[in-house]
């Protein structure tokens, strides 16, 4: 099946995370015999948007900053995905975000299909009113291609509550008439979800609760290193934390936290929000962030960026279980090493899908004006998580794959039936 994204796979670089989504993604369509009409259609992003983003600095001179929106499929509903600001953001990444996200929802089974947006910036060098003027300039820019029916954008990387707010009342300026539904992550008194800021996290410990029970790992006795201190993995291990796991390491961006006889959560990330790092911290032993990842450990949970697993540590990797809170953190190329290994991994589009999830009951309570208590959104959550998990479980022994294997075919026959179904308009 030639692809026009990605060289032969023996040529692809492992660090490019389209080109590892699409090698996972053509090893799922060989094995379900996808359709090579279909194949074609869905390998490919339905629209990618560049702008370009004059923005006025505070001391009156203006900068050009890079903005994308990539919008992969529609056939199960509008797109879906969220905005991140990074130096780093290329059209590459978002593109693999975009595709990531039509698979995570079609795991989950929710009507949407993916999209994602980025912009070339560094947020942390720039003031409050700065990334505003940014953020109502590139809604402004996209705006032709957004909304509730076409594409909701949410939170991602260094965004947050208030960048969806700007981006709320600029789309709604704009339409003469507030639009909550546009976007997802609000505040919740601007039509936010309660229980949306916790979904990740809480989406991850469902799964984990999960994997421990196929495995017959009692909480107490499972030791867990979770790589991220941030909105994910932060709350992924105050859950599980709460929920009785030995959670033993814990990183932030220039260190790790290490005690082998459990960390205590709470005062750790007190800790790091008083002194912005763990430094200082005496229940625990600082580490480097490559060898929290290395630890022995029965659940590893990397929660930060990508491509933090790769052919250069994948063999000193000694997880049990390897639970992917971020979104790509484990290359291609490494996978095989883990299945070889014999590594239980649960996908990023399975695992990470609790945000996706509650972005869905929110953009749903947006459309009817009626709002739901926090323990229906959890338990609505928790009966999405266990049932995908046990779904894509199901498919990997009927098919006799790994769970990432599984989860692709699955997300894949899905898209496909209702492409299929809807049939191309011509």
């Amino acid at each position: 099946m030639p692809n026009a994204f990605v060289d032969d796979a023996r040529n692809f670089k492992e660090d490019n995370p389209f080109e590892s989504m699409m090698s996972r993604f053509d090893n799922a369509a060989k094995l379900l015999d996808l359709d090579p009409n279909i194949y074609r259609i869905l390998r490919c992003p339905t629209r990618e948007m560049t702008v370009y983003i004059p923005t006025m600095m505070d001391d009156g001179h203006y900068e050009v900053f890079v903005g994308y929106r990539v919008q992969h499929n529609f056939a199960r509903g509008p797109a879906k995905g969220g905005i991140r600001y990074a130096p780093d953001v290329t059209l590459d990444e978002v593109r693999a975000l975009a595709a990531w996200m039509t698979w995570k929802c079609a795991v989950v089974n929710i009507p949407y299909g993916g999209g994602k947006g980025g912009i070339v910036c560094d947020p942390h060098k720039m003031s409050l009113t700065e990334l505003e003027r940014l953020t109502r300039r590139y809604t402004a820019e996209i705006l032709d291609i957004i909304g509730p029916e076409r594409d909701v954008p949410a939170p991602d990387m260094n965004t947050n509550e208030q960048v969806m707010a700007w981006v709320m009342d600029t789309y709604s300026m704009h339409a003469r008439h507030t639009v909550n539904a546009v976007v997802t992550g609000k505040p919740v008194e601007l039509g936010g979800s309660r229980g949306r800021r916790e979904a990740t996290g809480r989406g991850l410990l469902f799964v984990i609760q999960e994997a421990c029970k196929k495995f017959d790992l009692k909480p107490e006795e499972t030791r867990i290193v979770v790589q991220g201190a941030g909105n994910v993995g932060g709350i992924g291990a105050t859950l599980l934390h709460e929920a009785g796991f030995k959670v033993i390491g814990i990183s932030e961006i220039r260190h790790g936290l290490y005690n082998p006889n459990g960390l205590d959560i709470p005062a750790a990330l007190a800790h790091l929000r008083k002194h912005k790092t763990f430094e200082g911290f005496e229940g625990g032993e600082l580490i480097t962030n490559a060898e929290l990842l290395e630890l022995d450990c029965e659940v590893l949970l990397p929660a930060a960026t990508e491509n933090q697993i790769t052919t250069q540590n994948v063999e000193r990797i000694k997880c049990r279980i390897l639970c992917e809170g971020a979104n790509g953190p484990t290359t291609a190329a490494a996978d095989e090493v883990l299945e070889r290994k014999g590594v239980f991994v649960i996908p990023d589009i399975l695992a990470n899908a609790g945000g996706v999830t509650v972005s869905y009951f929110e953009w749903v309570q947006n459309r009817m004006g009626f709002f739901w208590k926090e323990d229906f959104v959890n338990e609505r959550l928790q009966d999405t998580m266990v049932s995908s998990f046990n779904d894509v479980l199901s498919y990997a022994e009927k098919h006799k794959v790994n769970m990432r294997t599984a989860a692709y075919m699955l997300a894949i026959d899905r898209v496909a039936y209702e492409t299929k179904m809807r049939g191309i308009y011509a």
